[in-house]
């Protein structure tokens, strides 16, 4: 009698255990399942500057219906679709006015951010404007800043995305090479200066993409898909230095965005 009601009880508890771990799951399946929600987050590789047809309602952000989150948004009917990615964002203008969106209900999080943190602007200002000794310079400093500060600012980011949308898949998209060495170029920089810039995008991408995986992200890399269209390839994906419109300058155009940026996302996502 003893050994039965023993047995019974032992029963009883697995069973107890078993319903409660299956209702947790179901739990959990059900709280994803529901989180069908897309934000795109950002600086100007996400919010499209350089592919043109810009938001009017977007101002200086200057969010583009040829996005790469637009595209994506426009072929999977999201539940919902926000587009905060702004022009010139740094890691603390994310934090600070980009992830209202965010929530239980958001499924998909993308973003590109960074590159103006590590001073992508001013480093292309240098090297266009001065000597290969002081781009080289400009882009050291700027991967020390790299090592030592953007992590963390990253980091930061990346805490306050997961805390906001605990269910959401997290892409972190990282950014192109410029140049295509021994290419069709014949004049503007070095081509010392042309491997020195491709060599900081591989580094700043490394760091961005180490940080992402360490926060359980899938980080996105573009460089393939944009390889044999940089500039100086003869069919770039990229704007060169556009004196008529500065802010273009280094930015995808509506081919980069669809057929660099659009690509991947669609597979990490």
């Amino acid at each position: 009698m003893r050994r039965s009601r023993l047995t019974a009880y032992a029963t009883s508890l697995l069973l107890a255990a078993a319903f409660a771990l299956t209702g947790a799951t179901v739990a959990q399946a059900s709280e994803q399942s529901a989180a069908t929600g897309y934000v795109a987050l950002g600086d100007s590789y996400s919010s499209g500057v350089g592919a043109g047809s810009y938001i009017g309602s977007s101002g200086d952000c200057k969010r583009s219906t040829k996005a790469y989150p637009h595209l994506w948004a426009a072929a999977n009917s999201p539940s919902s679709f926000h587009f905060t990615a702004c022009s010139g964002a740094r890691t603390g203008d994310v934090v600070a006015n980009q992830l209202g969106p965010l929530g239980s209900g958001t499924g998909l999080v993308s973003i590109t951010i960074g590159g103006n943190d590590a001073g992508f602007a001013d480093v292309m200002t240098t090297c266009v404007l001065q000597s290969e000794s002081a781009c080289v310079a400009r882009i050291n400093t700027a991967k020390a800043y790299v090592d030592s500060t953007l992590p963390g600012r990253l980091d930061s980011v990346y805490s306050a995305i997961s805390a906001k949308a605990p269910a959401a898949h997290v892409v972190v998209l990282g950014y192109p090479r410029f140049y295509k060495l021994s290419g069709s170029c014949v004049a503007g920089m070095t081509e010392g200066e042309r491997s020195a810039i491709n060599n900081a995008a591989d580094y700043l991408n490394s760091a961005i993409a180490k940080r992402a995986a360490d926060h359980g992200f899938t980080f996105g890399d573009v460089v393939p898909t944009f390889t044999g269209h940089e500039i100086c390839s003869g069919s770039s994906w990229l704007h060169s230095v556009n004196w008529l419109n500065i802010g273009e300058s280094y930015h995808p155009n509506a081919a980069g965005q669809s057929g660099g940026y659009l690509p991947v996302l669609r597979s990490a996502a």
